[in-house]
């Protein structure tokens, strides 16, 4: 079920996961998802930091990763939730730490990461996830 991390079922309450080719379009509905699940899961407060971290993934896979296919995985864990987005692209991605302003990518995973709590990558034998947590 969860490919990137090695959580026992003791640490994930619940999770969500769905896959799909997505378009320029897709995040809006991936948000809409991410939502629910979150007020479900009793996480409302995290709502916008995860709904931005989210449209900033799933940007990627649209930008950079041929075909556009990917999966999102949601984890609701014990105080705060992961989201976990995978594709067939092996290139991790990159930081704009580098050129500043001027860096033509890699601004996004800066907003990503000054909005989550920790974020990451992980190789796959086919491809990468891409994840990041919330802690309510």
């Amino acid at each position: 079920m969860n490919h990137a991390t090695h959580l026992s079922p003791g640490e994930i309450d619940d999770s969500y996961h769905m896959g799909f080719t997505v378009n320029e379009h897709s995040a809006r509905h991936m948000r809409r998802v991410l939502r629910m699940m979150l007020a479900s899961w009793g996480h409302g407060g995290l709502t916008h930091a995860a709904e931005l971290a989210l449209t900033e993934l799933v940007a990627n896979v649209v930008r950079h990763v041929p075909g556009r296919d990917c999966s999102v995985l949601m984890l609701c864990r014990p105080g705060g939730v992961r989201v976990e987005v995978s594709d067939g692209c092996p290139s991790p991605p990159r930081l704009a730490r580098d050129g500043g302003g001027l860096a033509e990518g890699g601004r996004g995973l800066l907003l990503v990461e000054a909005v989550t709590d920790r974020w990451g990558t992980v190789p796959l034998p086919r491809g990468k996830t891409v994840w990041f947590e919330c802690d309510a």
